[in-house]
């Protein structure tokens, strides 16, 4: 077996890529919309129209990693975000845009959740954190260099060179997976659920896409309602349909594990929020107090720097708390910067916006740990691959609706304030929703026994640590 820290080290370079491609784009949002000649709310398609694409396909690729093999699938996803990558430089209108970035997504369904498979298979659980901590240190690179790098791109060169500096790091990423990566797969794979895998994949797509075109005219709002409302119904399909079928492509049944409960679904109401944060904050720097994609993006950075400032400590951190008090208190903390945000004005010092964007994502990144660990706590080791994809689906569900509910908050917003164009007041005010609804994944914590995932935090409960202390007299 490979040395956990070499292979998390090595995924972490998918993980590096897609990161950075997120938060560039994120930055470039208002340059692109200029260039392409459209509203920029309008662009938050090119980011929901990659995380559907995500959330689409994610549930086959712990099906499609064990039937192929899990080395081959994550080489192949590389390449194929690869060239997508290519494919959005080259866009030349929104909609070549929009297809260059479901292709780029396809590639991404399978990077990620295959190559966190693939750690999972690697490691004890009681390493768990530690390697989960490895594997998200050189991924927040990504967001650290994506904001300035893609500011400084678009300011001083063009927008189209943010996607193609993902080539070279696609090619060594292939380069060093072939070379280290062990290609382990499943002896006995359960045959595909092919109506599952419908029902899901045109079900999420439906919800999404209906949330998508909510405000700007973009479709009559009957149809809007008949989208949202059949793909509830066919999500409701699923539901029946998963009941009665073991080889359900999400298997439903793992929401019964306590611990994986609260990572997915506290998880999804979390993420929501901060699913939020990359639509908003650039839009507000940039549109709102006018700065430049250079100065947005050398102030935005400074979310992934605290994140990354935490993951030195986050293993000692949960250790200390346990993952029920620790995913409580980081929800309503991050809750509150989020909320703060809302505070900017133009005025307002640059670093102090910086501090205050750092402080909020240090504690992200330790609820983000929290959620990502005790998702697979209690995780039999033949439902890993079900419970990575299930975890996976969720978290891009969470960015895409994320920015469709950022999108709604501004436009309802402006729509009562009687804001013609978009402004600062607009997006200051959509903070506090999106941080009120982030805040809500409390209720779902609360549910987590005290010792909920102590295999995996090693925090000890009460009666744990009273055995000790009556075996050290």
């Amino acid at each position: 077996m490979r040395s956990p820290t070499v292979t998390a080290l090595i995924i972490a370079t998918a993980l590096f890529m897609e990161n950075m491609d997120g938060t560039v784009i994120s930055t470039s949002l208002p340059a692109i919309a200029l260039d392409l000649h459209q509203d920029p709310i309008v662009l938050k398609l090119a980011l929901t129209s990659y995380l559907l694409t995500l959330a689409v396909f994610i549930p086959a690729s712990g099906w499609v990693a064990d039937r192929f093999g899990a080395r081959t699938v994550f080489c192949t996803a590389i390449l194929v975000f690869t060239a997508g990558s290519v494919l959005c430089g080259a866009s030349t209108s929104l909609e070549t845009l929009i297809a260059a970035r479901v292709f780029q997504g396809v590639g991404g369904a399978m990077m990620v959740p295959v190559g966190r498979l693939v750690l999972l298979r690697s490691v004890e659980k009681s390493d768990l954190v530690n390697a989960m901590a490895w594997l998200t240190i050189p991924a927040l690179l990504g967001p650290i260099a994506g904001p300035p790098l893609g500011g400084f791109i678009t300011t001083y060169f063009h927008w189209r060179w943010i996607f193609w500096i993902n080539v070279p790091i696609g090619a060594l990423g292939i380069a060093l997976a072939l070379k280290f990566i062990s290609n382990l797969r499943e002896e006995a794979v359960a045959r595909f659920d092919f109506r599952g895998f419908f029902l899901s994949g045109l079900g999420l797509l439906g919800l999404i896409s209906g949330l998508s075109l909510i405000g700007r005219g973009m479709a009559p709002w009957t149809v809007v309602v008949a989208t949202i409302a059949v793909s509830l119904a066919v999500l409701w399909a699923y539901v029946r349909h998963a009941g009665s079928n073991e080889d359900a492509i999400l298997d439903l049944e793992l929401l019964r594990v306590p611990t994986f409960f609260s990572g997915v679904v506290g998880g999804l109401v979390f993420r929501i929020g901060i699913g939020a944060l990359p639509f908003l904050i650039p839009l507000l720097l940039q549109l709102g107090f006018g700065l430049t994609p250079f100065q947005s993006g050398s102030l935005t950075f400074a979310t992934a720097a605290g994140a990354l400032l935490m993951k030195f400590s986050a293993s000692r951190a949960l250790r200390w708390l346990g993952f029920r008090t620790a995913l409580i208190s980081c929800a309503l903390i991050s809750g509150a910067f989020m909320a703060s945000y809302s505070l900017f004005t133009s005025l307002t010092p640059h670093w102090l916006i910086f501090l205050a964007l750092l402080s909020g994502g240090f504690f992200r990144s330790l609820e983000f740990t929290a959620l990502n660990a005790i998702s697979y706590a209690d995780i039999r080791p033949q439902s890993m691959s079900r419970a990575t994809s299930f975890a996976s689906v969720s978290q891009q569900m969470s960015g895409a609706i994320g920015v469709a509910v950022a999108a709604i908050c501004i436009q309802l917003i402006q729509v009562s304030l009687g804001d013609q164009t978009l402004v600062a007041r607009d997006l200051s005010i959509s903070f506090v929703l999106v941080a009120i609804l982030s805040s809500l994944s409390v209720l779902v914590f609360m549910r987590l026994a005290p010792d909920a995932g102590a295999a995996v935090s090693g925090k000890m409960a009460p009666s744990q640590e009273e055995h000790a202390a009556a075996a050290a007299e």
